[in-house]
């Protein structure tokens, strides 16, 4: 009998957010999709980064993972092992990234598929769908998406959060909104496998959830479609993740995370993010004692890389030597480009600036927290320049913690926070640091989530 595995094509490395013990891979060469196909763990990551992309560049790479995958999943089965994949697009919960691209792709390389789910719900962010209109929370009160920032990203902007309007705005009328299949809270509190079981053709499904026993009940019927016979496809952020893999408690609590900084040493915080939410919690952890805080200025990059990265290295040394952790942030003011390529080739570089400076970072480095999303992705995959990592749990709700392997050259269990940009309150960047900076269970030798 084929086991199930799900896998997750996750457009930057937050997708994570909400499970543990599972495999985040940033290659994704035949012989690694089958590391991760084989792994103890019902789920791994496929980091792709895509959200970084534009739309081409993230269409050949995910054409390029699945053909990849399928080849992988051909010879697990030639040699005995077969396995059912149940493939996630993971994308943000605000509804930014390549969406339809990215479902279009996965659909014509692995399908056919007989459904499409739209589930961006987020509990631990504030991110909700009812009635087919999702929701963020913002100072208590639910607010649509397409009225928040992130509706304006200058590469991803929309106007509609109502989903089936969403799905026909960015589809360009390919998908009507009234064809849309509405899945409500009603619907997914009740019985709705005679329903699943009808959709065909890779119909586009919108899901209400309010809660995480919504998904967990809403899925418990999707697995059971899928067990006799159903191919379904997912469009969703990280709740979805987490009634589908039905993961036991982390194997460390958020509280004890500090057992896992290496020798009691400082660590350093990369901010990479530009979102409002990002800047108010870089503001509140640089009021924080033993912080020290060192701006990037980005318009200096160009025309004064070495010389601006020599300087920084430096300040680093300095202030890790004198026991403080480091925050490195990019000048917080929003550059405006003239082209969509413009912005992503300056982002390109300015990451590029940031991923020198992290693998420079001292050897002795007890931790490390990377805020946002694309940033993360490119700390994991070129600053540590990791193949996989395995994620231990999460330090705060939405922030996953990772380890680099015992055989890393410069940071041997390094414990990494990903920290996506948009999640938490204007303290939460400041409690993770904390978290990491109390000295309480270093005696202990700890490998409960290697």
């Amino acid at each position: 009998m084929a086991e199930t595995k799900i896998i997750v094509l996750d457009d930057d490395p937050t997708g994570s957010q909400t499970v543990h013990s599972c495999l985040l891979l940033t290659r994704w060469d035949v012989t690694t999709l089958k590391e991760g196909l084989q792994d103890d763990a019902p789920l791994f990551f496929v980091l792709t980064n895509t959200r970084g992309m534009d739309a081409q560049s993230a269409a050949d790479l995910t054409r390029e993972v699945c053909i990849n995958l399928k080849q992988a999943l051909a010879d697990l089965n030639a040699s005995g092992r077969e396995i059912n994949p149940l493939v996630v697009s993971r994308s943000d919960s605000t509804l930014r990234g390549h969406y339809p691209v990215e479902t279009d792709v996965i659909a014509e390389e692995l399908g056919p598929f007989d459904a499409h789910f739209m589930v961006p719900a987020f509990f631990e962010g504030g991110r909700f769908t009812k009635d087919s209109i999702h929701y963020l929370m913002v100072d208590g009160e639910p607010v649509p998406v397409h009225e928040t920032e992130f509706a304006n990203d200058s590469v991803f902007a929309y106007s509609h959060s109502y989903l089936p309007d969403y799905v026909e705005e960015k589809t360009q009328g390919r998908i009507r909104a009234n064809d849309v299949e509405r899945f409500q809270l009603y619907d997914v509190r009740g019985d709705s496998l005679a329903r699943l079981m009808a959709l065909m053709d890779n119909t586009c499904c919108v899901v209400d959830a309010e809660n995480q026993q919504d998904l967990n009940n809403f899925c418990n019927q999707l697995m059971t479609a899928a067990g006799m016979g159903k191919r379904f496809l997912f469009r969703s952020a990280a709740s979805l993740l987490t009634a589908l893999s039905q993961l036991p408690p982390q194997p460390v609590s958020a509280d004890n995370m500090s057992r896992y900084v290496r020798n009691e040493k400082p660590g350093a915080v990369i901010v990479g993010s530009h979102v409002k939410k990002t800047t108010q919690q870089l503001n509140a952890l640089l009021k924080m004692p033993g912080i020290t805080g060192i701006e990037v200025n980005v318009d200096e990059i160009q025309d004064n890389y070495d010389a601006l990265l020599e300087s920084i290295v430096d300040q680093i040394n300095t202030i890790h030597q004198q026991t403080n952790t480091v925050v490195i942030y990019t000048s917080r003011f929003e550059k405006t480009f003239s082209s969509q390529s413009e912005r992503l080739d300056f982002g390109k570089l300015v990451s590029d600036f940031l991923m020198d400076i992290v693998r420079r970072l001292p050897e002795t480095l007890g931790f490390l927290i990377s805020k946002g999303g694309i940033t993360s992705n490119d700390v994991l995959s070129n600053g540590l320049s990791l193949k996989t990592s395995r994620v231990v749990g999460q330090i705060l709700a939405g922030c996953s913690v990772v380890r680099c392997p015992s055989y890393h050259r410069r940071f041997p269990d390094m414990p990494v926070v990903i920290f996506p940009g948009n999640v938490g309150n204007d303290d939460s960047l400041a409690e993770a640091y904390q978290k990491l900076s109390a000295k309480t269970g270093f005696d202990q030798a700890v490998d409960e989530a290697s």
